[in-house]
């Protein structure tokens, strides 16, 4: 590999990246700075790929190559499984790298605090001190390669190890859900500790039920109780129904004076979560407030 912005080192490579203001897959030229280049996953894809962000020189290699690294690293996933983490890795990994690399705030608000630690912020950290007496851009290259390749590569192995196989256990659980309660707003896990919100959210998306579950119920890891809200997808820590206002910040025998539960251990300052010693004390505690204001 040649790192080099001298543009006669550009014809050395089989595959040329980033530089040389050329988009042509078939020559495996892949520069996005020129500024009739307008490509995104969405309509480089026909609209297989439903994003609209303008693709980077990363997203490009994810484009025409993500596939075959896939291949790779899910070599015992079934090709289903393999267009799910493709998918999902743009939206939660690539997306952001091309967005920071066009300039794309990812909100038009202006940020209530300095957030640091991305990878984008991270990348830039090992770029050479301007007053540093070797320059050594080489190597700190290197370990951003090894950085974010590395990142990568742990993302598709949460997605695999974890990420997928919880799908079965969310599905089942949503499908059940009107046992639970008959409303059908509370989902209760047989199995905690597993992601749910995004397999929830598609699940509500399929059912065509969108936004009717308000709360989850899980047990943890010592053997109580969870209940947990349902967040507004896209909306941060905004919940579709907190926990009720006069529950939140109240723990153990207070909580359980307060709400006439037995056993309530507590209820989060925001309400977003509470906890209870035993499933029917969480259960009772989701039913009292699905029918509060």
């Amino acid at each position: 590999a040649v790192v080099s912005t001298q543009s006669s080192h550009y014809g050395r490579g089989d595959i040329v990246v980033d530089v040389g203001g050329v988009y042509d897959p078939s020559t495996h030229k892949y520069d996005h700075h020129q500024r009739t280049f307008t490509g995104t996953m969405a309509n480089l894809t026909d609209g297989k790929m439903n994003f609209n962000t303008k693709l980077s020189s990363a997203g490009l290699i994810y484009l025409h190559f993500g596939r075959r690294l896939l291949d790779q690293l899910m070599p015992d996933s079934s090709q289903d499984h393999k267009d799910i983490v493709y998918k999902r890795l743009y939206e939660y990994f690539m997306e952001e790298i091309d967005a920071v690399d066009n300039g794309i705030n990812a909100t038009e608000e202006k940020p209530k605090y300095h957030i640091t630690t991305t990878l984008g912020g991270r990348v830039r950290n090992l770029n050479p001190a301007w007053n540093d007496t070797i320059q050594d851009f080489d190597g700190q290259f290197e370990k951003a390669t090894e950085m974010v390749g590395g990142e990568l590569v742990n993302r598709v192995d949460g997605m695999v190890k974890r990420w997928l196989p919880a799908q079965d256990i969310i599905r089942k659980a949503f499908n059940k859900r009107h046992e639970v309660h008959s409303s059908g707003q509370l989902v209760k896990f047989e199995q905690g500790g597993c992601p749910w919100k995004e397999h929830l959210y598609q699940l509500e998306k399929e059912a065509g039920c969108e936004g009717e579950v308000k709360y989850v119920l899980y047990a943890d890891s010592n053997g109580a109780w969870r209940v947990q809200t349902v967040g507004v997808k896209g909306e941060g820590f905004k919940s579709r129904k907190p926990l009720p206002e006069s529950w939140q910040g109240v723990r153990d025998e207070k909580l359980s004076e307060l709400t006439g539960i037995p056993q309530c251990i507590f209820v989060h300052a925001t309400g977003f979560i509470g906890g209870n010693k035993t499933e029917q004390g969480a259960m009772e505690m989701a039913r009292q407030a699905l029918e509060m204001k």
